[in-house]
């Protein structure tokens, strides 16, 4: 899979970009194949694709991280003949208006609006649902689903296993790296896995491409929700799912990850006929065991 075919979030053949800014622009991407610096930027510009047609080649220079004649050179990447006619182009298909000013909150409630625009950026593609409803069939059909998540997105995996066992007859988290991570896909694999679900958040480990490489290599299908089309995670996954954090505060926020997580739980029990009964059954159990406090 090149990163620019990943970039138009290839969720399934024949689904069709969702018309929205953040959408407009990952077609924009599509069909090139962009380095990892040019992938910095568009991952910068879909997270603000309301702003970026009025910004200037500085500041997207600054928002991206990179340099101002790394801007240029995207934009003549993607066929203009430099950031000038880029932007005119940004602005021909963005909405008139820019984004409501933020200028006047402080750097918490920033990065609390920057969550709710990232939400906004996961609705805008859950528009279309028939990714997440592939995915969600994948994933109720493996038997067992080994669920895979490192470092900072241990707890992504971890909270969806945790649901996911309720409703499925056996999720395997993968949380922890090391010589036996491949062990434990190969014995998923053994057992009748037929798919993997992976959560990638930056900063990426190395760890986490390799192991996704490996489980294609044992046939697995690779379903990955990560932070953005352009991840590294994109060219070893065989369905990729983007859900943009947030970088305001010292530490990343991961609310969109979070949710599409659930909403793919929400998918995957669609599919599994059983789910309801176990809900039910666990219930029942939990009462009996004065599990919760009422």
């Amino acid at each position: 899979m090149e990163y620019g075919r990943a970039a138009s979030y290839e969720w399934e053949e024949g689904v069709s970009v969702v018309d929205s800014p953040a959408g407009r622009l990952q077609a924009l991407f599509e069909g090139h194949r962009l380095t990892p610096t040019q992938r910095r930027i568009a991952h910068s510009m879909v997270r603000r694709a309301a702003d970026v047609p009025f910004l200037s080649s500085v500041e997207l220079a600054e928002l991206a991280g990179v340099s101002q004649p790394s801007v240029t050179r995207f934009a003549v990447a993607l066929g203009f003949d430099g950031y000038p006619a880029l932007r005119r182009h940004l602005r021909e298909v963005a909405p008139a208006e820019q984004t409501t000013e933020t200028g006047s909150y402080n750097e918490y409630q920033q990065a609390v609006e920057a969550e709710i625009e990232n939400l906004r950026h996961l609705a805008e593609l859950l528009a279309d649902p028939r990714a997440v409803q592939k995915a969600g069939r994948l994933l109720a059909a493996s038997r067992p689903l080994p669920v895979l998540g490192l470092r900072a997105a241990a707890s992504q995996a971890y909270g969806f296993s945790y649901f996911a066992a309720k409703v499925h007859p056996d999720v395997r988290l993968l949380d922890e790296g090391g010589t036996m991570i491949q062990d434990r896909i190969e014995a998923a694999v053994r057992a009748g896995a037929s798919a993997l679900l992976c959560f990638a958040l930056p900063r990426h480990p190395r760890e986490v491409v390799d192991t996704l490489a490996f489980a294609k290599q044992a046939g697995l299908t690779v379903v990955t929700v990560a932070d953005s089309a352009f991840a590294p995670v994109a060219k070893v996954s065989d369905l990729l799912l983007p859900a943009a954090v947030g970088t305001g505060l010292a530490f990343d926020t991961a609310c969109a990850p979070m949710l599409l997580g659930r909403v793919l739980l929400e998918a995957m029990c669609d599919d599994l006929p059983e789910a309801q009964a176990r809900l039910e059954e666990f219930d029942a159990r939990a009462a009996a065991r004065g599990l919760f406090v009422e």
